[in-house]
């Protein structure tokens, strides 16, 4: 079902795309860093590191669609071995991949907003997950930007139904 529907919004934003007379968007070269604020190993995963892209559909409105495709590393451990009151072991996080899609606010030419949701693909488990998030670019030309973002990932552990969140610190180069 989680195919279906990933493969049905990376479709209709691609039809969306090509559609455009002129290519208007600003797809960035993103590096991240993500500071992990709760989860049931977050000994074992305090914060990752990553790469990603973002692309931002320009139109006329003030509100244009967005789409991110972001993967991670959880390079930190504490090397505690954490497990459910069974005796059965919690897998850590070690990898993340996001692929949200939502809209972009821009209130002016330098600050944006974004609100995404999708898929989350945590050690091969695919859960729902939301990033909120404030950008703002460093120049008039748009070239470089900047983004502070919350990741809230639900039911990450599926035994407790334990939710996973992170802040994130982006800066991205414009490739197109």
């Amino acid at each position: 079902m989680h195919k279906i529907i990933t493969t049905f919004l990376v479709c209709f934003v691609l039809t969306q795309a090509s559609g455009q007379a002129n290519k208007k968007t600003f797809t960035y070269l993103i590096g991240q860093f993500n500071s992990t604020i709760s989860d049931i190993t977050k000994g074992n995963n305090p914060w990752s590191m990553g790469l990603g892209f973002q692309t931002i559909f320009n139109n006329k409105s003030k509100f244009k669609p967005a789409i991110e495709l972001t993967g991670d590393l959880y390079l930190a451990d504490d090397k505690v071995f954490r497990t459910n009151i069974d005796g059965t072991p919690i897998e850590d996080v070690s990898t993340m991949v996001n692929l949200f899609a939502g809209v972009s606010f821009h209130p002016t030419k330098q600050v944006y907003l974004l609100l995404l949701a999708g898929p989350s693909f945590i050690n091969g488990q695919v859960v729902p997950g939301i990033k909120p998030s404030i950008g703002f670019y460093f120049s008039k030309s748009k070239k470089w930007t900047g983004k502070i973002s919350y990741i809230y990932i639900y039911n990450r552990d599926k035994t407790y139904k334990e939710d996973f969140s992170s802040l994130s610190f982006a800066i991205g180069r414009k490739i197109f």
